[in-house]
């Protein structure tokens, strides 16, 4: 830690300071007390630690077991993606977070209780220095360790989870045995009605921990009818109170990314640490968006310019807007031709085949204008010329769909962008049947997706509507195969939840598409 010089000021004026009305008149490297596994990271840790402390413990907040391309806040956020429930995130999380971030209860008897929790908070102290440069990297930050929270608040003991509440000072006001007995029908009718009416399943009101609030606190809870309501106090039962601890959690860390970020400049002075956050906050992406050479290749496929029109049919529906734009108006304007390069250079298309397919494409102009300025470009993408550093890494890697959806929204007369989320309805479902979704179901699945933001569903994922499967696009275009697949024993049916990448929409489309086929089968001529 940085230490600087107060030694500055006259001994006449030091002489006259009050020993007791000190700023740090206590030890400010105090060891700090981790009563429970549970953590709202109120105050900043104290202690030294070495850098390659800060350096690990940040990295194992952030990496997987299997990939280090794969990330845990990440794995967390991809879930959100894939519409997991509660249950299945805690289970599909577990073993990661016991391998990388193991915070064991106090019924454990571990004696390891106190370096584990005190990586954890080092490790979110770390990140938050790391993830306060952006609007959009504080956000995301705020959404995965929200749920990373919520992970461990219902997995912690009743016991503990109580006395970690006790201790933040929410301003609960606890409801007494004898307010409870008052109020007991009233209660009653209350936790019928958050338990769907089924008051069987409810525990009487004078068994259950309730509190009460101002109303203007719960807002969520008031418009569901989750919580009775008198002389302008909520009264919330113990279960829902989690919402209320994990709401709290949400606003604090939101304030304090805030205020973290306004002190980031005053970092500038170590270059020691701005290295490592550097590298931190680059990599925190979604797990599957780096797209490797490897991984694009396609056995038996002829990737060729002659061939883009005849591929466009397993291209995405971000990727297909462009393809249609740019053969309808025979130009792109740059960050859609910077979106669909990427993609076309990620399933394999080489730089010459590159230069030709965008040299046709631009068929309204001369050669010396295509040369000037569109030409260099094209090669700058594939690391052909650039800086060292571009060159060394091959180009540019793919947009992910967390990239896509996130950055340079398009403006008008632009293609780019997700159209599940940029688009309007309208304009949606009209491209959706332009690529063949016709399906009224479909449709509306995709209608109710984007109204809740969930754009990946809409693209790539399978929902329940009632008793009816309602297929997304993906699905829905690729029926009989994935059945198929499905009925050989090649696919199994989690594995279209890990769509989170064009390039991957792409290729399993096009496996699903040629499947049994022989080399020959597959190429695509013209």
């Amino acid at each position: 830690m940085l230490r600087h010089d107060h030694n500055r000021i006259e001994p006449k004026r030091r002489s006259t300071f009050d020993y007791r009305k000190k700023q740090f008149a206590e030890a400010s490297y105090k060891e700090t007390q981790y009563p429970t596994r549970l953590n709202f990271y109120s105050a900043p840790p104290t202690a030294d630690i070495t850098l390659e402390q800060f350096e690990q413990w940040a990295i194992d907040r952030l990496r997987r077991p299997l990939s280090l391309s794969h990330l845990v806040l990440a794995e967390l956020e991809a879930c959100s993606f894939r519409n997991k429930t509660p249950a299945e995130t805690a289970t599909h999380m577990k073993p990661l977070l016991d391998k990388y971030l193991l915070l064991e209860s106090n019924s454990s008897s571990s004696t390891q209780l106190f370096a584990q929790r005190q990586k954890d908070h080092y490790s979110h102290f770390i990140l938050r220095l790391a993830f306060a440069q952006t609007e959009d990297l504080r956000r995301r930050f705020t959404r995965v360790e929200t749920m990373l929270f919520r992970l461990r608040f219902n997995a912690e003991d009743a016991r503990d989870r109580a006395a970690f509440v006790q201790g933040l000072n929410l301003d609960w006001e606890t409801v007494s045995d004898k307010e409870k007995q008052e109020l007991a029908v009233e209660l009653a009718a209350t936790s019928g009605a958050a338990y769907g009416r089924r008051a069987a399943a409810a525990p009487p009101p004078e068994e259950e921990t309730w509190c009460k609030v101002d109303w203007e606190r719960v807002p969520d809870l008031v418009e569901g009818r989750r919580v009775f309501l008198k002389a302008g106090k909520a009264y919330v039962p113990a279960r829902e109170q989690a919402s209320m601890v994990i709401a709290e959690f949400t606003s604090r860390l939101e304030r304090a990314l805030e205020l973290t970020a306004r002190a980031l400049p005053r970092l500038d002075e170590d270059d020691r640490l701005t290295p490592i956050l550097n590298h931190l906050s680059k990599n925190f992406v979604t797990p599957d968006a780096a797209y490797s050479d490897t991984a694009s290749s396609l056995g038996g496929a002829e990737i060729s310019a002659r061939n883009i029109d005849a591929l466009a049919q397993h291209m995405p529906l971000c990727m297909q807007n462009l393809h249609r734009t740019l053969r309808r108006d025979a130009h792109l304007k740059h960050f859609g031709r910077l979106q669909y390069s990427l993609f076309l250079k990620g399933i394999g298309l080489g730089l010459e085949e590159a230069l030709a397919f965008w040299r046709t494409a631009f068929n309204k102009i001369t050669d010396d204008t295509f040369n000037k300025e569109y030409r260099y470009n094209v090669r700058h993408v594939y690391g052909d010329v650039g800086g060292d550093q571009n060159r060394r890494g091959g180009g540019y890697s793919p947009y992910s769909c967390q990239k896509i959806l996130t950055e340079h929204p398009p403006g008008p007369g632009e293609a780019h962008g997700c159209p599940y989320r940029h688009f309007d309805v309208d304009n949606l479902g009209a491209l959706l049947q332009q690529v063949g979704v016709t399906d009224r179901a479909v449709l509306q699945g995709v209608r109710e997706d984007k109204e809740k933001q969930k754009f990946h569903m809409a693209c790539n994922r399978q929902v329940s509507f009632c008793v009816l499967p309602i297929w997304n696009v993906f699905e829905h275009l690729h029926r009989k195969e994935i059945e198929k697949a499905r009925a050989d024993g090649v696919m199994t049916a989690n594995q279209l939840e890990t769509i989170v990448h064009p390039n991957e929409y792409f290729k399993r489309s096009f496996l699903l598409k040629n499947m049994g086929k022989n080399g020959d089968d597959v190429k695509m001529e013209g």
